[in-house]
């Protein structure tokens, strides 16, 4: 069965410091209660903040990080996930992803310490994050934990499809970044059009067309007035006929590309 992972999370890219810790703090407070980060952020340590200013309890929130490229040498998996814990003051996440199959990724080497991680108590779950099928089946082959979550780039447009139905048959929930096109979703004259049909914005309806694909939880960023907002996407509901204008919608773009070092979503 799949691991239940609260819907939306709260993305944490590009988020640093003070400013990191007060929007996660607004986004618990505002009933968020997935949030994500990673090593490679630099602000885990603002998110752990965030999590100890709130009246939130630590178990009602489920938190995820990533392992950087660089540290995925087995031994560095290990010895960098227990600094994430420090930084993030608690004494496990809930889920820890490989964050990109490159740099010192060997999946030989690399999942067997993911294996070891989860042993030891520092997460529950293991994710991968932006594999391509053919990684994802040999990760599968190699783990001994299940894998929960596969989080990639999944937006309007680059809807994923082939990942999704990965995901539904193997029980693997996709977690969508750039869920609102990194805030181009009013570029797309099919999302302005439904929002004006829904008294809501074309960010707004990208975000209820991820709530309502099966196996996909989205995880936008946002600061002020956005958080709320994103959140209350969840409350809208799309008739099929939306829904598929969106799913047929004529545009494919990464927005994302890691060859050219373009890490922050």
């Amino acid at each position: 069965m799949t691991t239940e992972i609260p819907q939306p999370g709260f993305g944490t890219s590009g988020h640093e410091d003070e400013t990191c810790t007060e929007n996660v703090v607004r986004a618990l407070e505002a009933g968020y209660r997935h949030i994500d980060t990673a090593q490679m952020y630099d602000n885990e340590e603002a998110v752990g903040d965030a999590i100890e200013r709130t009246d939130v309890e630590r178990d009602d929130v489920f938190l995820a990080t990533k392992v950087t490229p660089e540290n995925l040498a087995g031994e560095d998996v290990i010895r960098t996930t227990e600094e994430s814990l420090d930084r993030l003051g608690v004494d496990a996440v809930d889920l820890l992803y490989v964050h990109w199959p490159i740099d010192a990724y060997e999946s030989e080497d690399t999942l067997p310490a993911m294996d070891e991680v989860r042993d030891r108590g520092w997460t529950r779950h293991v994710g991968l994050s932006n594999f391509d099928v053919d990684h994802l089946d040999e990760a599968r082959e190699i783990l001994d934990s299940p894998v929960v979550a596969h989080q990639v780039e999944c937006h309007p447009w680059l809807q994923q499809d082939e990942l999704v139905a990965y995901g539904r048959e193997h029980d693997i929930t996709t977690v969508a970044y750039c869920p609102i096109m990194r805030g181009r979703a009013d570029e797309d004259e099919t999302l302005v059009e439904i929002a004006d049909a829904h008294d809501a914005t074309p960010h707004q309806i990208a975000l209820a067309w991820h709530h309502q694909r099966d196996g996909v939880v989205a995880i936008p960023k946002g600061s002020g007035d956005h958080v709320a907002a994103n959140l209350e996407a969840a409350q809208i509901d799309l008739p099929d006929e939306d829904v598929e204008r969106i799913d047929g919608i004529d545009h494919e773009e990464r927005l994302v590309d890691p060859d050219a070092g373009v890490w922050n979503r």
